[in-house]
């Protein structure tokens, strides 16, 4: 490896366990690579012939993931001593792409839907018998008719599935359900988290579980605080609370043996450190068996959904820098715009909706000896199709397209989560095309749109 990659592979911050970067890399031209075993996928080469705006999946990512991280808390609930069940459900709202989710079911994932429609694909994967029937399927959301008695038809065929009761009507019709139930605590304990609500609608007070007596098969108390949660403290003291109230409900509900934790897991978008992964882990399995221990009671079994943690990281949006301009304000904290051709507004949402972070990074490292403060700007019309990065601007190779002959490409790290099922069709702008790359092979998931086809969406 050349003086010139090792520099440019710490500029980027690649090959990095810690930022989830340890599969990628660049190569002796300079291109950007990433490494499943022996196979190596030239992501410039993809850009070049399979053209953008690109998503690249790497399955095999998100297998590696769940694979480790059910290795870790095996390995950390037997140091501990830790007596209770470890379940990692996947929430399919992340990504209800049928790639991701039959990766992750591969591996060993159980499953949580949010809807009717979640929980229909689960009911055509079962049917097709894609997977294991003994799969645990946990049901969050609002509780429509449609999904109650969706939910009703597969526990009657035998399917282990818990409906979390989150409000009202749902406690009437579940509560003496002859099929197992969880119930959802509105946590009064409030985490540093953008996704983190003052108020929430969903759950009820640990004052209201108390009160509501005994139901015919408690099996797990739920609740949810935030994604990217950013500080250690505040993953552990909502779990200290919803103990307190998991054996209070238990003098009640027996049958009560489960703790849902929700998500939360924060992954480095910024390219900062976080707590580890293991020390978290392990701090939680440790608080579990005092607290338990304390009041001698059983350890309860533990669920995570940590959703986010696992899949955002196997996948990157490429796009060509297909303009450049001046930025002639002096008060800006960028020199250029650099035109993309996608959208942020359409391709990811998050950017323009919840002010969403990046790490953006070039396809080549042949100018990275040369670099400029940019802003990134989306193919629409609207003003709002912009990207200004992490610091008020993104670091980026200097690039003119007057005097390069080369295409510049860039990848935006960390797209795996959310921003497909977010996606959209502003300006009548076309998805990007969809490829999957493993085993050595690339598969194309989703072709480009043509204008007929994002037509017929809007009726044409």
């Amino acid at each position: 490896m050349t003086k010139k990659s090792v520099s440019s592979r710490k500029l980027w911050k690649l090959g990095a366990t810690e930022y989830n970067t340890q599969y990628f890399d660049f190569n002796k031209d300079g291109d950007l690579v990433v490494k499943e075993g022996n196979n190596i996928y030239n992501i410039r080469y993809l850009a070049d012939k399979m053209g953008t705006s690109l998503e690249i999946l790497f399955p095999f990512i998100i297998e590696e993931r769940l694979e480790d991280f059910l290795d870790l808390t095996t390995h950390l609930s037997k140091k501990v001593g830790y007596k209770g069940k470890f379940l990692y459900h996947y929430p399919m709202k992340v990504n209800q792409n049928k790639e991701v989710v039959m990766a992750l079911v591969g591996e060993g994932a159980h499953l949580e839907t949010s809807s009717f429609n979640d929980l229909w694909l689960v009911k055509r994967m079962l049917e097709q018998e894609s997977f294991n029937p003994n799969i645990r399927i946990l049901c969050s959301g609002p509780k429509t008719d449609k999904y109650i008695n969706l939910i009703d038809d597969l526990q009657h065929k035998g399917v282990k599935i818990f409906p979390l009761i989150e409000g009202p009507n749902e406690l009437k019709f579940l509560q003496h359900s002859k099929y197992d139930v969880g119930i959802r605590l509105d946590m009064p304990i409030k985490a540093a988290s953008y996704w983190n609500k003052p108020i929430d609608r969903f759950g009820f007070s640990a004052k209201e579980i108390i009160e509501m007596g005994s139901f015919k098969n408690l099996k797990i108390l739920h609740y949810h605080i935030g994604s990217q949660i950013e500080k250690l403290s505040d993953v552990l003291g909502p779990i200290k609370y919803a103990l307190d109230v998991y054996f209070k409900v238990k003098e009640k509900n027996p049958s009560l043996d489960t703790i849902d934790i929700g998500g939360g897991m924060p992954i480095p978008y910024t390219r900062n450190r976080s707590y580890p992964i293991e020390k978290l882990m392990e701090r939680i399995f440790t608080l579990v068996k005092k607290e338990s221990e304390k009041r001698g009671m059983p350890h309860p079994n533990l669920i995570c959904e940590w959703g986010r943690y696992i899949v955002a990281p196997a996948q990157v949006t490429v796009f060509k820098i297909i303009d450049t301009k001046k930025i002639a304000n002096k008060k800006a904290d960028a020199k250029k715009w650099y035109v993309i051709d996608g959208s942020f507004m359409n391709d990811l949402l998050d950017t323009w909706a919840i002010g969403q972070k990046w790490s953006v990074i070039p396809l080549n490292s042949k100018h990275d000896d040369k670099l400029e403060d940019v802003w990134l700007a989306g193919s629409s019309c609207d003003s709002d199709d912009i990207y200004t990065g992490v610091n008020g601007y993104v670091t980026l190779p200097d690039y003119d397209m007057n005097k390069s002959q080369d295409p510049m490409y860039i990848a935006v790290m960390d797209t795996g989560a959310y921003q497909d099922p977010l996606a959209a069709h502003h300006c009548m702008l076309s998805s990007p095309l969809k490829i999957i790359a493993e085993n050595g092979h690339i598969v194309v998931a989703r072709k480009r749109e043509t204008p007929d086809e994002v037509g017929k969406n809007f009726g044409w």
